[in-house]
């Protein structure tokens, strides 16, 4: 394996699962990160639910642990399942390496302090070494979120976005990629016969209703993805709630996310649509997506966004929604097939195209 242009990886070997970890492979790790310490061993275990890449904790042992040093680490390496992993290099894996790489530390979003990240010339193995979140725990996608927990998470979804908003330099960084009418036409002519296997597939779990938004939806698309974009920000892609870890009695911040395989330049509703049209059950989300969408607008506003009105946030915010049936087709056909990837879609799949009827958003394209 030859490594990518551009890292700061110090000569540490490139790993690409944990079996080939050694314990002083991890002591260069801190001592990159300036924490002078000698580990001893450590203790691996796999944690989350990832569909395109492995996680492992790590619990380590030192002779004589020094202050700052960190008890356990989370390792996230490429699926060792080929079909995920053909996905992932498609640049999923690279876009990851370089958020982190590039971007985490300036904004003002949550996000696993990284220690390490490290990516082959191929884009097809790499490493991330970050901090261990817990206490905090992943939360679950198919049972869904109360509205103090989407509360917390749009707030952080607000910091990433206004401290992104508009940006003119970000176009500098070329891994970062945007929607232009060429990758436009591209994704509509992969997403039509997606979402005709998608439909296959779950035929006899899916709606009629359901179909008919996923076919009118692949249908238009090409307009969808390039409409609105005059204002834009940075848009995490797939900001649910298997890659969001929340504060317990126990501990950890409030909320933070991981998982920045598909972050882009793009319409900021995407986002926000994205997590309540998946991640609030279908009551919560009619009961509450106003007062959500208010809260998310005022931490905007005060992040610094100007001249962008709540009627103008909303009216994206219904836009958006089309980021639900676009994720879930596509993320459905490109990974291996689980029982729970399957509940898990379907949650995605109905709550999302009952927030397009509810908001008719199909009148917006």
């Amino acid at each position: 394996m030859t490594r990518a242009e551009g890292d700061n990886t110090h000569d540490l070997p490139l790993i690409d699962h944990p079996d080939r970890l050694t314990p002083e492979w991890l002591s260069g790790v801190l001592a990159n990160n300036e924490i002078n310490a000698s580990v001893t061993g450590f203790r691996s275990s796999p944690v989350g639910t990832g569909q395109m890449a492995d996680n492992y904790r790590l619990e380590l042992d030192y002779q004589d642990k020094p202050e700052g040093a960190p008890d356990s680490l989370v390792v996230k390496v490429c699926s060792t399942d080929p079909t995920s992993r053909a996905s992932g290099a498609a640049g999923g894996y690279v876009t990851e390496v370089n958020f982190y790489r590039d971007l985490a530390s300036r904004l003002a979003v949550r996000t696993p302090h990284c220690y390490h990240a490290d990516i082959s010339s191929a884009n097809d193995v790499f490493v991330l070494v970050m901090e261990d979140l817990a206490p905090a725990e992943q939360g679950d996608q198919i049972r869904g979120c109360s509205p103090d927990e989407a509360r917390l998470a749009l707030q952080n979804l607000a910091g990433l976005h206004a401290s992104s908003w508009c940006d003119a330099k970000l176009d500098g960084y070329s891994w970062l990629s945007r929607v232009t009418p060429e990758v436009a036409a591209l994704f509509t002519n992969i997403l039509m016969p997606a979402t005709e296997g998608f439909i296959e597939r779950y035929k006899a779990r899916l709606s009629d209703e359901d179909a008919s938004v996923l076919r009118h939806f692949a249908n238009n698309a090409e307009r969808w993805l390039t409409g609105r974009g005059d204002r834009f920000a940075l848009v995490h892609g797939d900001y649910r709630l298997d890659n969001l870890l929340f504060g317990t009695e126990a501990g950890g911040a409030p909320v933070a996310a991981v998982d920045w395989q598909t972050v882009t330049l793009g319409h900021a509703g995407r986002d926000t649509a994205y997590f309540l049209g998946n991640s609030l059950v279908i009551e919560d989300r009619i009961k509450y997506e106003q007062d959500l969408i208010l809260g998310y607008h005022e931490a905007l506003c005060a992040g610094g966004v100007a001249d962008y009105t709540f009627a103008e946030c909303f009216d994206d915010y219904r836009y958006g929604h089309f980021q639900g049936p676009l994720v879930t087709v596509l993320g459905a056909m490109a990974v291996i097939q689980t029982d729970r990837g399957d509940e898990m879609f379907m949650a995605m799949c109905s709550r999302a195209c009952q927030a397009i009827r509810d908001l008719e958003s199909d009148q917006l394209i």
